[in-house]
Parts: C-alpha cells; structure tokens; sequence
C-alpha cells in the first residue's frame, strides 16, 4: 500500500460570510471539520472556534480570523487537518487518497484509474480515467458497481455491465476488422 499521508484534505475555504471572518467551505468532508479541530491552511495551525451550516455546506471560522478583509485573501485555499484528528472509519468505508491510483478492473479487463473521488448528491463516486486514453468514466460507489476494493492491492473491481459499459474489444482495428465482416462488435 501507498504511504498514509500525515495530512488529510477537509475541504477549501469560500466565500465569506457575515463579517466576523466566518466562511463556507468548498468541497467539505464535515467529518473532519468539528469545532475544536485545528486546521492548517497556507501553512498556518488554526483552531476551528465557530462551526455552523449544514454537513454540504459547512460554515467556519477560525481563531485569529476576525474579519472578512482577514478571509477573503485565503479564498481558495485548502484547509486540511492531521491525520490522528480524523475519526475511525467503518468496515467498508476509505479516505479518498486511499482510492487515488487505484486500478479499476472486471475481472482480467483494466478499466483505468481512480483520478479522484467525487461528492454527488445521491452517493458518491470514482472518477476513472480509461487505460484506453477515452473521458472519464464515473462508476457510482453502490454494491451493484463495485464488487470489492482492496486498497491494499490498490485494486478495485467493478461490474461493467451493471454500468452499461461492455468490456472493450482488445483493440480498434480488432474492431474494425469485426464490422467490415459483418459481425457484431
């Protein structure tokens, strides 16, 4: 398995809110964001002191912010928090990082890479560049797509016909060859 990194992303900082140097976060993993936590930001250690809004749209401020002149020249900027802070997590459940590089597989076929873990409002998902150099794939993180994921083995199998995806031939000009005889690709 891959290095555990000592830090882990818990979102970016907004756009302001009210004046007192409170903001929302984009791209938030609420879990990590409780009042209390310290958070790093531009290389700075800084205590969460206010935490409001919702789990999607979390509103924050930090000690020693106190303004929004003070926070609007931090937006964009990502907030992460050390990995000892983070909770446990359930059987069955992975930091995004975890899933980062991943091989997606059925069976013997590559699909491609994990580029990333995307947040959608019905669950979430891995983007998947295709071995093949197409677009991005997004395989929904549900029992139907994804039979296992073995971090571990920085492997994950999915279920392409689940996805409406067939395994791709071995290659184009196989392909070509199959339509200019008449046969179904």
């Amino acid at each position: 398995m891959t290095e555990q990194p000592e830090r882990l992303p818990a979102g970016r900082i907004g756009r302001a809110h009210g004046l007192d140097g409170s903001f929302y976060v984009t791209r938030p993993d609420a879990r990590l964001l409780k009042l209390g936590t310290i958070v790093v930001v531009t290389g700075r250690e800084l205590e969460i002191v206010r935490r409001s809004g919702t789990e999607q749209r979390p509103i924050l401020r930090l000690e020693g912010i106190e303004s929004r002149e003070s926070i609007e020249p931090l937006r964009g900027e990502e907030l992460t928090v050390a990995r000892s802070e983070a909770p446990a997590l359930a059987e069955g459940e992975w930091w995004a990082h975890e899933l980062e590089g991943c091989s997606v597989v059925d069976g013997e076929h590559l699909v491609g890479t994990v580029s990333r873990l995307l947040v959608l409002p019905s669950c979430e998902a891995l983007e998947v560049r295709p071995s093949n150099g197409g677009e991005s794939v997004l395989v929904p993180m549900v029992k139907d797509a994804v039979r296992s994921v073995t971090p571990a083995e920085r492997r994950i199998e999915v279920n392409l016909a689940f996805l409406g995806l067939a395994a791709e031939p071995r290659s184009t000009r196989e392909l070509t060859k199959r339509r200019e005889r008449g046969g179904c690709p």
